[in-house]
């Protein structure tokens, strides 16, 4: 069974930063894809930022270019999303997810299906 577990959500006011956090085993970091995905009441999930597993090349969606970044950390069991210069349309409940069934880190990111393994979330908040 592949666990992963987000935390670092909370409530700020716009402009702020957050840093997100998964912790997976080291085994499921390296062997699949992980990727940041969020969902907003009424909305649509949508993915955030993804990493590969084979060069940690990643991808960002549109909305958060530039103002956010997926890392690994220095443990491999770990993968980070920092946020900076939040909005309110960043709010949601974001999930942290592997690509178990090596969907390609960019599809998975796209578009994930019912594919991969999830976390339970994180709620952030962004508000005045």
């Amino acid at each position: 069974q592949v666990q992963l577990v987000e935390s670092g959500g909370g409530s700020v006011q716009p402009g702020e930063s957050l840093r997100l956090s998964c912790t997976l085993s080291e085994f499921t970091a390296r062997s699949y894809s992980i990727g940041w995905f969020r969902q907003a009441p009424g909305k649509d999930r949508e993915g955030v930022a993804c990493i590969a597993s084979y060069n940690d090349a990643t991808y960002y969606s549109d909305s958060v270019k530039y103002r956010s970044t997926i890392s690994r950390g220095s443990a491999a069991t770990t993968v980070y999303l920092q946020m900076n210069s939040l909005k309110p349309e960043d709010t949601g409940i974001y999930y942290c997810a592997a690509d178990t069934s090596n969907y390609g880190y960019k599809g998975f990111c796209v578009d994930p299906a019912d594919t991969g393994a999830w976390g339970r979330g994180t709620q952030v908040t962004v508000s005045s």
